[in-house]
Formats: structure tokens, sequence, C-alpha cells
């Protein structure tokens, strides 16, 4: 590609650049829309697995806080248990909590 002969070398260097930049960018526009698709569906299925692991985090959260209810139910009742076994006992000198407050 010959450049016109009125211009000066500087100018045919300007020009030459000028159209390199233009190639330039045209190419990093390509790659980077190609990458932004690429990366859409990447961040879709790390959403996607996120959601799944919150989900059975929940699932785990309810779980957890039913047997927590449970063992406070037992321990409940066997304190109670405790509390009339001793309280059933002759000579019992351990206060009840009522005696206590």
């Amino acid at each position: 590609m010959r450049e016109p002969v009125g211009d000066s070398p500087l100018d045919q260097a300007v020009k030459r650049l000028e159209r390199a930049i233009s190639q330039l960018e045209q190419r990093l526009l390509g790659h980077a829309g190609k990458a932004g698709a690429e990366g859409g569906g990447l961040f879709d299925q790390d959403r996607a697995k996120l959601e799944a692991d919150l989900d059975q985090a929940r699932v785990r959260e309810k779980e957890l806080e039913e047997a927590g209810a449970e063992a406070s139910a037992a321990l409940g009742r066997a304190i109670a248990e405790i509390k009339a076994a001793l309280a059933g006992q002759p000579g019992n000198d351990v206060p009840s909590q009522t005696e206590e407050a």
C-alpha cells in the first residue's frame, strides 16, 4: 500500500498509526464481545450453583433448628424428672430453684 506522494513522511506515519490503532480497536471489541458472551454463561452457572448451595444450607438450618428444639425439650423433661426424683426423696437438702430465688 503506497501513500500519496504529497504527504510528508510524518503524515504518512501518522496515518499508518491511526489505521493500526483502528484495527486494534476492532479486534479488541470483537474479543471483548466474545469474552462477554462466554463469561455470561459462567456467571449463570456460578449463580445457579450458589442458589443450590443456599437452598441446601436453608434445609440444613431448619434440620438443625428442629434438632435443637428436640434436644431442648428432652433436656427440659430430664431436668423435670431429676427434680421430681430429688423432691420425692426423704431428707433431701437440695433446694429447688423456687426456694433459691
